[in-house]
Protein backbone atom coordinates (compact mmCIF):
# COMPACT_ATOMS: atom_id res chain seq x y z
CA UNK A 1 0.00 0.00 0.00
CA UNK A 2 2.88 2.37 0.69
CA UNK A 3 4.22 1.91 -2.84
CA UNK A 4 0.76 2.51 -4.29
CA UNK A 5 0.58 5.89 -2.55
CA UNK A 6 4.12 6.90 -3.49
CA UNK A 7 4.28 10.27 -5.26
CA UNK A 8 7.14 10.41 -7.73
CA UNK A 9 8.72 13.40 -9.42
CA UNK A 10 7.46 12.17 -12.80
CA UNK A 11 3.90 12.04 -11.48
CA UNK A 12 4.13 15.54 -9.95
CA UNK A 13 5.56 17.00 -13.17
CA UNK A 14 2.88 15.34 -15.32
CA UNK A 15 -0.04 16.41 -13.10
CA UNK A 16 1.18 19.99 -12.58
CA UNK A 17 1.80 20.42 -16.30
CA UNK A 18 -1.56 18.96 -17.28
CA UNK A 19 -3.67 21.11 -14.94
CA UNK A 20 -2.26 24.22 -16.60
CA UNK A 21 -4.94 23.52 -19.20
CA UNK A 22 -7.58 23.66 -16.46
CA UNK A 23 -6.11 26.93 -15.16
CA UNK A 24 -6.35 28.31 -18.71
CA UNK A 25 -10.08 27.58 -18.73
CA UNK A 26 -10.55 29.36 -15.42
CA UNK A 27 -8.37 32.32 -16.43
CA UNK A 28 -10.28 32.95 -19.64
CA UNK A 29 -13.60 32.60 -17.82
CA UNK A 30 -12.75 35.39 -15.37
CA UNK A 31 -10.43 37.64 -17.40
CA UNK A 32 -13.11 39.45 -19.40
CA UNK A 33 -14.96 40.70 -16.33
CA UNK A 34 -12.83 43.39 -14.68
CA UNK A 35 -11.86 45.46 -17.77
CA UNK A 36 -15.45 45.57 -19.08
CA UNK A 37 -15.75 49.37 -19.12
CA UNK A 38 -12.36 49.83 -20.79
CA UNK A 39 -13.09 47.24 -23.47
CA UNK A 40 -16.50 48.80 -24.09
CA UNK A 41 -14.72 52.14 -24.54
CA UNK A 42 -12.36 50.47 -27.03
CA UNK A 43 -15.36 49.10 -28.97
CA UNK A 44 -16.92 52.58 -29.06
CA UNK A 45 -13.66 54.23 -30.20
CA UNK A 46 -13.29 51.65 -32.97
CA UNK A 47 -16.87 52.27 -34.07
CA UNK A 48 -16.28 56.05 -34.19
CA UNK A 49 -13.17 55.57 -36.35
CA UNK A 50 -15.14 53.48 -38.83
CA UNK A 51 -18.49 55.24 -38.98
CA UNK A 52 -17.79 58.71 -37.53
CA UNK A 53 -20.45 58.32 -34.87
CA UNK A 54 -20.66 56.68 -31.43
CA UNK A 55 -21.99 53.16 -31.21
CA UNK A 56 -25.56 52.87 -29.95
CA UNK A 57 -26.10 51.47 -26.47
CA UNK A 58 -27.96 48.42 -27.80
CA UNK A 59 -25.23 47.66 -30.35
CA UNK A 60 -22.51 48.10 -27.72
CA UNK A 61 -24.32 45.68 -25.42
CA UNK A 62 -24.69 43.18 -28.27
CA UNK A 63 -21.00 43.32 -29.23
CA UNK A 64 -19.89 43.03 -25.61
CA UNK A 65 -22.28 40.15 -24.93
CA UNK A 66 -21.04 38.37 -28.05
CA UNK A 67 -17.41 38.77 -26.94
CA UNK A 68 -18.33 37.24 -23.57
CA UNK A 69 -20.67 34.46 -24.72
CA UNK A 70 -18.63 33.31 -27.74
CA UNK A 71 -16.18 31.73 -25.27
CA UNK A 72 -18.88 29.25 -24.21
CA UNK A 73 -19.79 28.55 -27.84
CA UNK A 74 -16.14 27.70 -28.50
CA UNK A 75 -16.14 25.48 -25.41
CA UNK A 76 -19.05 23.45 -26.78
CA UNK A 77 -17.31 23.05 -30.14
CA UNK A 78 -14.07 21.98 -28.46
CA UNK A 79 -15.73 19.48 -26.14
CA UNK A 80 -17.16 17.55 -29.09
CA UNK A 81 -13.62 17.09 -30.47
CA UNK A 82 -12.10 15.49 -27.35
CA UNK A 83 -12.76 11.86 -28.30
CA UNK A 84 -11.39 12.33 -31.80
CA UNK A 85 -8.08 13.74 -30.53
CA UNK A 86 -7.37 11.50 -27.52
CA UNK A 87 -7.97 8.27 -29.42
CA UNK A 88 -5.97 9.30 -32.47
CA UNK A 89 -3.06 11.26 -30.98
CA UNK A 90 -3.03 10.22 -27.33
CA UNK A 91 -3.71 12.21 -24.18
CA UNK A 92 -0.35 13.97 -23.81
CA UNK A 93 0.09 14.75 -27.49
CA UNK A 94 -3.45 16.13 -27.70
CA UNK A 95 -2.74 18.56 -24.86
CA UNK A 96 0.49 19.54 -26.61
CA UNK A 97 -1.11 20.10 -30.01
CA UNK A 98 -4.04 22.27 -28.93
CA UNK A 99 -1.70 24.87 -27.46
CA UNK A 100 -1.49 26.15 -31.04
CA UNK A 101 -5.04 27.43 -30.49
CA UNK A 102 -3.97 29.23 -27.29
CA UNK A 103 -1.14 31.01 -29.12
CA UNK A 104 -3.43 32.06 -31.99
CA UNK A 105 -6.09 33.29 -29.57
CA UNK A 106 -3.54 35.22 -27.50
CA UNK A 107 -2.20 36.91 -30.66
CA UNK A 108 -5.68 37.90 -31.84
CA UNK A 109 -6.79 39.28 -28.48
CA UNK A 110 -3.44 40.94 -27.74
CA UNK A 111 -3.31 42.71 -31.10
CA UNK A 112 -7.00 43.68 -31.25
CA UNK A 113 -6.34 47.20 -29.94
CA UNK A 114 -3.39 47.79 -32.29
CA UNK A 115 -5.51 46.55 -35.17
CA UNK A 116 -8.54 48.60 -34.06
CA UNK A 117 -10.67 45.49 -34.45
CA UNK A 118 -13.14 44.20 -31.89
CA UNK A 119 -13.73 41.34 -34.36
CA UNK A 120 -10.21 40.11 -33.54
CA UNK A 121 -11.16 40.14 -29.86
CA UNK A 122 -14.31 38.11 -30.56
CA UNK A 123 -12.42 35.65 -32.79
CA UNK A 124 -9.75 35.23 -30.11
CA UNK A 125 -12.40 34.52 -27.47
CA UNK A 126 -13.97 31.89 -29.75
CA UNK A 127 -10.63 30.15 -30.36
CA UNK A 128 -9.58 30.18 -26.71
CA UNK A 129 -13.04 28.79 -25.93
CA UNK A 130 -12.41 25.88 -28.31
CA UNK A 131 -9.05 25.31 -26.59
CA UNK A 132 -10.67 25.39 -23.13
CA UNK A 133 -13.44 22.99 -24.15
CA UNK A 134 -10.85 20.50 -25.36
CA UNK A 135 -8.61 20.95 -22.31
CA UNK A 136 -11.45 20.27 -19.88
CA UNK A 137 -11.77 16.88 -21.56
CA UNK A 138 -8.06 16.09 -21.91
CA UNK A 139 -6.89 17.05 -18.41
CA UNK A 140 -9.16 14.94 -16.14
CA UNK A 141 -8.72 11.96 -18.46
CA UNK A 142 -4.92 12.20 -18.45
CA UNK A 143 -4.60 12.86 -14.71
CA UNK A 144 -6.96 9.99 -13.88
CA UNK A 145 -5.08 7.53 -16.08
CA UNK A 146 -1.59 8.30 -14.77
CA UNK A 147 -2.57 8.46 -11.07
CA UNK A 148 -2.25 5.51 -8.67
CA UNK A 149 -5.66 4.14 -7.67
CA UNK A 150 -5.48 5.34 -4.01
CA UNK A 151 -4.56 8.87 -5.15
CA UNK A 152 -6.84 9.07 -8.18
CA UNK A 153 -9.64 10.91 -6.38
CA UNK A 154 -7.34 13.41 -4.67
CA UNK A 155 -5.31 14.19 -7.80
CA UNK A 156 -8.47 14.34 -9.91
CA UNK A 157 -9.83 17.20 -7.81
CA UNK A 158 -6.82 19.34 -8.76
CA UNK A 159 -8.56 19.94 -12.11
CA UNK A 160 -11.35 21.91 -10.41
CA UNK A 161 -8.92 23.63 -8.05
CA UNK A 162 -6.84 24.81 -11.02
CA UNK A 163 -9.98 26.23 -12.66
CA UNK A 164 -10.98 28.36 -9.68
CA UNK A 165 -7.36 29.45 -9.12
CA UNK A 166 -7.25 30.54 -12.78
CA UNK A 167 -10.41 32.60 -12.27
CA UNK A 168 -8.95 34.27 -9.17
CA UNK A 169 -5.63 35.04 -10.91
CA UNK A 170 -7.51 36.63 -13.82
CA UNK A 171 -9.52 38.80 -11.43
CA UNK A 172 -6.39 39.98 -9.59
CA UNK A 173 -4.47 40.68 -12.80
CA UNK A 174 -7.54 42.58 -14.03
CA UNK A 175 -6.99 45.30 -11.45
CA UNK A 176 -6.36 48.65 -13.12
CA UNK A 177 -3.12 48.99 -11.15
CA UNK A 178 -1.83 45.77 -12.74
CA UNK A 179 -2.98 44.88 -16.25
CA UNK A 180 -6.61 46.02 -16.29
CA UNK A 181 -5.81 49.59 -17.34
CA UNK A 182 -6.49 51.31 -20.65
CA UNK A 183 -3.07 50.51 -22.10
CA UNK A 184 -2.39 47.03 -20.74
CA UNK A 185 -5.73 45.22 -21.11
CA UNK A 186 -4.60 43.57 -24.41
CA UNK A 187 -1.67 42.05 -22.47
CA UNK A 188 -4.12 40.84 -19.83
CA UNK A 189 -5.97 38.86 -22.49
CA UNK A 190 -2.77 37.74 -24.25
CA UNK A 191 -1.29 36.48 -20.94
CA UNK A 192 -2.93 33.15 -21.76
CA UNK A 193 0.06 32.44 -24.03
CA UNK A 194 2.42 31.99 -21.05
CA UNK A 195 0.79 28.86 -19.54
CA UNK A 196 0.56 27.48 -23.09
CA UNK A 197 4.28 28.11 -23.55
CA UNK A 198 5.01 26.28 -20.28
CA UNK A 199 3.01 23.28 -21.49
CA UNK A 200 4.82 23.24 -24.84
CA UNK A 201 8.16 23.13 -23.01
CA UNK A 202 7.20 20.69 -20.23
CA UNK A 203 4.80 18.22 -21.86
CA UNK A 204 7.49 16.47 -23.97
CA UNK A 205 9.12 15.46 -20.66
CA UNK A 206 5.85 14.00 -19.35
CA UNK A 207 4.88 10.37 -20.05
CA UNK A 208 1.99 9.33 -22.26
CA UNK A 209 -0.96 7.69 -20.52
CA UNK A 210 -0.12 4.00 -19.86
CA UNK A 211 -3.77 3.13 -20.44
CA UNK A 212 -3.64 4.66 -23.93
CA UNK A 213 -0.38 2.85 -24.71
CA UNK A 214 -1.76 -0.53 -23.63
CA UNK A 215 -5.42 -0.42 -24.67
CA UNK A 216 -5.32 1.84 -27.73
CA UNK A 217 -1.86 1.07 -29.13
CA UNK A 218 -1.34 -2.42 -27.65
CA UNK A 219 2.23 -1.48 -26.65
CA UNK A 220 2.59 -3.42 -23.41
CA UNK A 221 6.32 -2.85 -22.88
CA UNK A 222 5.99 0.94 -23.25
CA UNK A 223 3.01 0.98 -20.91
CA UNK A 224 4.99 -1.02 -18.32
CA UNK A 225 8.02 1.29 -18.60
CA UNK A 226 5.83 4.38 -18.12
CA UNK A 227 4.12 2.86 -15.09
CA UNK A 228 7.49 2.13 -13.47
CA UNK A 229 8.45 5.80 -13.83
CA UNK A 230 5.11 7.02 -12.52
CA UNK A 231 4.97 4.61 -9.57
CA UNK A 232 8.68 4.57 -8.69
CA UNK A 233 8.64 0.76 -8.35
CA UNK A 234 9.79 -2.14 -10.50
CA UNK A 235 6.73 -4.36 -10.02
CA UNK A 236 3.70 -2.87 -11.77
CA UNK A 237 1.97 -6.16 -12.53
CA UNK A 238 -1.12 -5.18 -10.50
CA UNK A 239 -1.66 -2.01 -12.50
CA UNK A 240 -1.07 -3.86 -15.77
CA UNK A 241 -3.56 -6.54 -14.78
CA UNK A 242 -6.15 -3.93 -13.88
CA UNK A 243 -5.83 -2.26 -17.30
CA UNK A 244 -5.93 -5.57 -19.14
CA UNK A 245 -9.10 -6.55 -17.31
CA UNK A 246 -10.60 -3.18 -18.23
CA UNK A 247 -9.64 -3.78 -21.86
CA UNK A 248 -11.32 -7.22 -21.84
CA UNK A 249 -14.50 -5.76 -20.35
CA UNK A 250 -14.55 -3.02 -23.00
CA UNK A 251 -14.25 -5.62 -25.75
CA UNK A 252 -17.19 -7.59 -24.30
CA UNK A 253 -19.36 -4.47 -24.08
CA UNK A 254 -21.64 -3.89 -27.05
CA UNK A 255 -21.00 -0.58 -28.80
CA UNK A 256 -24.12 1.58 -28.86
CA UNK A 257 -25.08 4.58 -30.94
CA UNK A 258 -26.10 7.90 -29.40
CA UNK A 259 -29.77 7.14 -30.11
CA UNK A 260 -29.51 3.70 -28.48
CA UNK A 261 -27.79 5.29 -25.49
CA UNK A 262 -30.88 7.41 -24.78
CA UNK A 263 -33.42 4.72 -25.69
CA UNK A 264 -32.00 1.80 -23.70
CA UNK A 265 -33.48 1.39 -20.18
CA UNK A 266 -30.07 0.09 -19.03
CA UNK A 267 -28.42 3.48 -19.56
CA UNK A 268 -31.39 5.71 -18.72
CA UNK A 269 -30.67 6.30 -15.04
CA UNK A 270 -26.92 7.01 -15.46
CA UNK A 271 -27.67 9.36 -18.39
CA UNK A 272 -30.31 11.27 -16.40
CA UNK A 273 -27.99 11.57 -13.39
CA UNK A 274 -25.09 12.78 -15.55
CA UNK A 275 -27.25 15.37 -17.35
CA UNK A 276 -28.87 16.65 -14.15
CA UNK A 277 -25.49 16.98 -12.41
CA UNK A 278 -24.07 19.01 -15.31
CA UNK A 279 -27.18 21.17 -15.65
CA UNK A 280 -27.25 21.89 -11.93
CA UNK A 281 -23.73 23.30 -12.20
CA UNK A 282 -24.07 25.13 -15.52
CA UNK A 283 -27.49 26.64 -14.70
CA UNK A 284 -26.58 27.58 -11.13
CA UNK A 285 -25.80 31.13 -12.26
CA UNK A 286 -22.12 31.06 -11.32
CA UNK A 287 -20.99 31.74 -14.90
CA UNK A 288 -23.14 34.89 -15.03
CA UNK A 289 -21.50 36.03 -11.80
CA UNK A 290 -17.98 35.53 -13.16
CA UNK A 291 -18.79 37.23 -16.46
CA UNK A 292 -20.83 40.18 -15.15
CA UNK A 293 -20.10 40.55 -11.42
CA UNK A 294 -18.26 43.86 -11.85
CA UNK A 295 -21.26 45.52 -13.51
CA UNK A 296 -23.66 43.88 -11.01
CA UNK A 297 -21.68 45.24 -8.05
CA UNK A 298 -21.41 48.63 -9.74
CA UNK A 299 -25.19 48.86 -10.22
CA UNK A 300 -25.64 47.79 -6.60
CA UNK A 301 -23.66 50.88 -5.52
CA UNK A 302 -20.41 49.17 -4.51
CA UNK A 303 -17.68 51.84 -4.68
CA UNK A 304 -14.92 49.41 -5.70
CA UNK A 305 -16.70 46.71 -7.73
CA UNK A 306 -13.48 45.13 -8.98
CA UNK A 307 -12.38 44.32 -5.43
CA UNK A 308 -15.81 42.83 -4.71
CA UNK A 309 -15.33 40.61 -7.77
CA UNK A 310 -11.94 39.48 -6.46
CA UNK A 311 -13.61 38.70 -3.14
CA UNK A 312 -16.10 36.48 -4.97
CA UNK A 313 -13.24 34.63 -6.66
CA UNK A 314 -11.37 34.23 -3.38
CA UNK A 315 -14.43 32.73 -1.67
CA UNK A 316 -14.93 30.39 -4.62
CA UNK A 317 -11.32 29.21 -4.36
CA UNK A 318 -11.45 28.85 -0.57
CA UNK A 319 -14.55 26.67 -0.59
CA UNK A 320 -13.14 24.55 -3.40
CA UNK A 321 -10.20 23.78 -1.10
CA UNK A 322 -12.66 23.02 1.73
CA UNK A 323 -14.63 20.64 -0.50
CA UNK A 324 -11.44 18.81 -1.45
CA UNK A 325 -10.68 18.28 2.22
CA UNK A 326 -14.13 16.98 3.24
CA UNK A 327 -15.40 15.22 0.10
CA UNK A 328 -14.20 11.77 1.17
CA UNK A 329 -15.80 12.08 4.62
CA UNK A 330 -19.02 13.91 3.74
CA UNK A 331 -19.64 12.19 0.41
CA UNK A 332 -20.22 13.55 -3.10
CA UNK A 333 -24.01 13.40 -2.97
CA UNK A 334 -24.33 15.14 0.40
CA UNK A 335 -21.98 17.96 -0.56
CA UNK A 336 -23.73 18.44 -3.90
CA UNK A 337 -27.15 18.66 -2.25
CA UNK A 338 -25.86 21.20 0.29
CA UNK A 339 -24.35 23.22 -2.55
CA UNK A 340 -27.56 23.11 -4.58
CA UNK A 341 -29.57 24.30 -1.58
CA UNK A 342 -27.20 27.19 -0.99
CA UNK A 343 -27.19 28.16 -4.66
CA UNK A 344 -31.01 28.13 -4.77
CA UNK A 345 -31.27 30.48 -1.81
CA UNK A 346 -28.60 32.82 -3.24
CA UNK A 347 -30.27 32.82 -6.69
CA UNK A 348 -33.62 33.84 -5.16
CA UNK A 349 -32.00 36.61 -3.08
CA UNK A 350 -30.07 37.94 -6.08
CA UNK A 351 -33.18 37.95 -8.27
CA UNK A 352 -35.17 39.88 -5.66
CA UNK A 353 -32.30 42.32 -5.08
CA UNK A 354 -31.78 43.02 -8.79
CA UNK A 355 -35.55 43.44 -9.33
CA UNK A 356 -35.76 45.96 -6.48
CA UNK A 357 -32.65 47.73 -7.80
CA UNK A 358 -34.18 48.10 -11.29
CA UNK A 359 -37.49 49.33 -9.81
CA UNK A 360 -35.68 51.87 -7.64
CA UNK A 361 -33.66 53.13 -10.61
CA UNK A 362 -36.81 53.60 -12.69
CA UNK A 363 -38.52 55.54 -9.87
CA UNK A 364 -35.50 57.78 -9.46
CA UNK A 365 -35.42 58.48 -13.21
CA UNK A 366 -39.15 59.27 -13.24
CA UNK A 367 -38.76 61.75 -10.37
CA UNK A 368 -35.93 63.53 -12.17
CA UNK A 369 -38.07 63.88 -15.29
Amino acid sequence: MGDEKKVTGTLVLAVCTAIMGSAQFGYNTGVINAPQKIIESFINDTWVKRYNEPVSKSMLTSIWSLAVAIFSVGGMIGSFSVGLFVNRFGRRNSMLMVNILAFVAAALMGLSKVGSSFEMLIAGRLIIGIYSGMSTGFVPMYVGEISPTPLRGALGTLHQLAIVCGILIAQVFGLEALMGGENLWPLLLAFTALPALYQVVALPFCPESPRYLLINLNEENKAKAVLKKLRGVTDVSEDMQEMKEESRQMMREKKVTMIELFRSPMYRQPIIIAIILQLSQQLSGINAIFYYSTSIFEKAGVSKPVYATIGTGAINTAFTVVSLAVVERAGRRTLHLIGLGGMSICAVLMTISLALLVRGTRRASAQVI
